[in-house]
């Protein structure tokens, strides 16, 4: 049995984003929803509406295993391009999707309704509507429970809008849908310490020790410089593998000790 971690990556994309027009709420949302299932990101990009940046994103995405979510772009106006990219990519053609298509007349015919009004379903605006259904050739939909316009997957990558009332439920769809197997199998565990008045440099060929040791261990450090209220110091760790940390902390610890470290454990 293969024991290799399933790696989940978010692609953010808008101009908007990196304009600062608007601020992403996507990245710290994920990766809530992500733990709440005993899962984390492995990865995340941001990307512009540039159409040739996001098929080479998407290309290289696409080569890999990973889970891909991907935000935004996936509209009908100009400066949406994912769904054209996401097929570049793959050398696939854009079809129309029927089911995604009748959704989106279902909606149209809807809020026709709400609002008193006769609906003509060949209106250009309604004909332009239908383009948020054509995807990549054997895209599935990934259902929007605010107004039924589908999202689309092409195996393990995920495509949402950009809106976060539609984004996030999206998500946690597909994650209960596809990879509930996956819940709590990236169980991870962290440990420790407040390094005062240490220097970074000092404490490198402990940590490269302690990750060459222990596979499953990652070591982090974290400076602070301090402030009138508290005194510089590194937050140091080791996390990962629940069965590697516990020994790796007890190296971390030993090997700080050596060096006459001054250091808190942080419970």
């Amino acid at each position: 049995m293969s024991n290799k971690v399933t790696t989940i990556g978010l692609i953010v994309i808008g101009d908007e984003i990196l304009s600062g027009k608007r601020v992403d709420a996507h990245l710290p949302k994920v990766v809530q929803l992500l733990a709440a299932r005993g899962l984390q990101l492995g990865w995340a990009e941001y990307i512009g509406d540039e159409p040739e940046r996001i098929t080479a994103t998407l290309k290289r995405t696409f080569a890999t295993d990973d889970i891909v979510f991907s935000t935004g772009g996936i509209g009908a106006t100009p400066d949406d391009h994912t769904r054209q990219a996401a097929a570049a990519a793959l050398g696939r053609p854009l079809v129309l999707h029927p089911q995604g298509a009748e959704n989106i007349r279902q909606r149209v015919r809807q809020v026709a309704q709400e609002e008193g009004r006769e609906v003509d379903l060949e209106a250009p605006e309604n004909l332009q509507r239908l383009k948020m259904a054509e995807f990549a050739e054997g895209a599935e939909l990934i259902p929007n429970p605010y107004n039924n316009v589908a999202g689309f997957a092409l195996g393990t990558h995920y495509f949402v809008p950009g809106f976060p009332v539609m984004a996030w439920p999206m998500i946690e769809w597909v994650l209960d849908t596809h990879h509930a197997h996956l819940f709590n199998q990236q169980a991870r565990a962290e440990q420790a310490v407040l390094v005062f008045d240490g220097a970074e440099a000092a404490l490198t060929p402990l940590m490269e020790e302690i990750e060459a040791t222990w596979p499953g261990i990652k070591v982090f450090s974290l400076p602070s410089v301090g402030d009138a209220r508290t005194r510089r110091h590194i937050e140091l760790g080791v996390k990962g593998d629940p069965a590697q940390v516990a020994a790796a902390f007890v190296r971390l610890c030993a090997g700080l000790d050596a060096q006459g470290a001054e250091y808190q454990r942080i419970p």
